[in-house]
């Protein structure tokens, strides 16, 4: 039995896992830029009704994300059970330090799982992550579809990274936290883009102005996130950046050991036993992948 070089990517990204991220990455992009092109007369433009119809459509559309990855990769039920477990950890750990200065080691967990486990598997952890804490501390409210969103975005890009086999050990670990840095920054800024809109008709500089110029409301937002939220942001930046150098290469030890065990990118083909009648019935052989 043979098997392929292994990648350090568990879980690959097929044609209909691309299919499902790029259709829920742009009804997410609608939601959240779309107050900035609406008529100035519209009666909605802001977020604050989108959020029960944004749920409606995101979980679906997460369902059809590991639908398509399962197809993709012939995973069982071992695989989407990890994604449980790594989700309900995650929620656990989101409120250790929400609240405290933007100190939350949630996002750290979501860099390194968002790399083991790939952009598909990634973004759907970061969405049921964030969903899951927001009914375990009681931040149920319009912004919770959108903090899904952008938390998926945030796992899914650290499962786009370049591969174990360019970067390993150290350098990955730093490349790691580049991305944790910088993407902790991003979450922060879009979701101030959601909150923002709410703030219609102020006399102050920095809220939304629905029917302005796009560039003049640009402005504006950027105001908004420099007065609001870049200490809160720096605050996530710099301990997801702690965390991934000091424990991180054990961490990603341990999720790779378990992806091995739940017999991630298992394939399945049917092979006749030796010296088998023609017509005899095959049986089935599984190759396995193993992350590095």
């Amino acid at each position: 039995m043979n098997s392929r070089p292994v990648s350090g990517r568990p879980v690959r990204l097929g044609p209909r896992s691309v299919a499902a991220l790029v259709l829920v990455s742009l009804v997410g992009l609608f939601a959240f830029c779309w107050p900035l092109f609406a008529a100035p007369e519209s009666a909605v433009t802001s977020h604050a009704g989108d959020a029960p119809w944004l749920f409606a459509a995101l979980l679906p559309l997460l369902v059809a994300v590991v639908v398509a990855t399962i197809a993709d990769c012939g995973m069982d039920a071992k695989a989407v059970a990890m994604l449980g477990v790594l989700a309900a950890v995650g929620a656990a750990l989101r409120p250790l330090g929400a609240g405290t200065a933007g100190l939350e080691p949630m996002f750290f967990l979501m860099v390194l799982s968002g790399r083991v486990l790939g952009p598909g598997f990634g973004f759907v952890l970061g969405s049921v992550t964030m969903f899951a804490s927001a009914l375990l501390t009681g931040g149920v409210g319009p912004w919770m579809p959108f903090q899904m969103l952008s938390m998926g975005w945030f796992t899914m890009g650290a499962g786009l990274l370049p591969g174990p086999e360019r970067f390993r050990g150290r350098g990955e670990l730093l490349m790691l936290s580049a991305y944790g840095f910088v993407a902790a920054f991003a979450y922060g800024t879009i979701m101030n883009l959601q909150g923002w809109v709410l703030l219609q008709g102020l006399s102050s500089g920095i809220s939304f102005q629905p029917g302005a110029p796009l560039d003049e409301n640009l402005v504006r937002f950027l105001a908004y996130v420099v007065a609001t939220s870049l200490g809160w942001d720096l605050g996530r930046a710099a301990l997801t950046v702690v965390l991934t150098l000091t424990i991180g290469a054990t961490l990603l030890k341990a999720l790779r050991r378990a992806t091995r065990r739940a017999n991630f990118e298992a394939q399945v083909t049917f092979e006749a036993p030796k010296g088998a009648a023609p017509g005899e019935a095959a049986h089935r052989t599984y190759v396995t992948y193993e992350p590095k």
